[in-house]
């Protein structure tokens, strides 16, 4: 059957897929076009597989709220420029209403459910953006928060959702309130939301490295136990967000800046596009010298 350009033209449109591989898909189906379709999505998930390797350290952070749950999720692909991309971008967004709808328990549940935007389980969705863009993408991660009828969720996206931040505050509706914290929490990069909240073991081995560095600074013994607790305190601003000097107001801590408003901080996440991924460092000139040589 010949395979005419208002056949790929059509192909394309359905998919998104590159002109050469449609053309390719309707060719090996003879111009059947569901069959063309299942082609491309088939060879998308190839695609998938062989890029699977490389390294995506790039990518964006989303918050999607729905009533009294919330999602921040990252998805990460190869390259800055990706994130740009309409087609990216609306994956990003698709995947976010579907998790907050659908709750699932852990990513590896994700992957495996039916996401109603494309009649496929989300690693086949994922999989056919792939084969569209040419890069690796991931999901990487989620968190799902739930708040009552008298709490608040706050949001914030920071450099395009380079960073992510969403907190819950308890005891006000106070949207703008809670959009502080979270722009707070997203400058500050706070680990836990009050002193009660760290380890007792990461707090004594805190509390050991200061006291060994007040005794080789050659502080009195009698007085290095001061010394360390009131270092300590300084080791809680850094970690802890109540206890950190409020970014829109440095002349009070966060504590006091919610207690003000009558409320508290539940909990809240933040993440930060590519944070513990290794990136692969690459000689643009050596890259260029091996191409040439191929």
């Amino acid at each position: 059957m010949a395979i005419t350009a208002k056949m790929v033209k059509e192909l394309r449109e359905k998919t998104g897929a590159g002109m050469m591989d449609c053309k390719k898909a309707l060719t090996e189906t003879n111009g059947n076009m569901e069959e063309a379709i299942d082609f491309l999505r088939k060879s998308g998930a190839a695609q998938a597989a062989k890029k699977a390797g490389r390294i995506a350290a790039e990518g964006a952070t989303f918050i999607e709220t729905s009533g009294n749950d919330a999602v921040l999720l990252e998805v990460n692909c190869e390259t800055d420029f990706v994130t740009k991309n309409d087609k990216f971008q609306k994956l990003v967004a698709d995947l976010a209403k579907h998790i907050v709808a659908v709750k699932p328990a852990s990513l590896e549940e994700a992957l495996k459910q039916t996401i109603a935007e494309s009649n496929q389980t989300i690693e086949e969705y994922i999989n056919s953006v792939v084969a569209t863009i040419g890069e690796k993408i991931t999901l990487r991660r989620f968190a799902l928060l739930n708040k009552t009828d008298n709490d608040v969720f706050g949001s914030y996206l920071h450099m395009g959702g380079r960073i992510g931040a969403l907190v819950l505050v308890e005891g006000t509706n106070d949207e703008e309130v809670a959009r502080d914290v979270a722009m707070h929490i997203a400058a500050a990069n706070p680990k836990y939301v009050s002193r009660d909240d760290v380890a007792e073991d990461e707090v004594n081995r805190e509390r050991q490295i200061l006291k060994e560095q007040a005794l080789n600074e050659g502080k009195p013994e009698k007085i290095v136990e001061k010394m360390v607790e009131g270092r300590l305190g300084k080791f809680f601003e850094e970690i802890c967000l109540l206890d950190q000097q409020f970014v829109k107001d440095s002349d009070i801590k966060v504590k006091k800046f919610v207690a003000d408003k009558g409320a508290s901080v539940k909990e809240f996440v933040r993440y930060e596009v590519g944070e513990g991924i290794e990136k692969k460092e690459e000689d643009f000139a050596e890259e260029v010298m091996s191409q040439m040589k191929k």
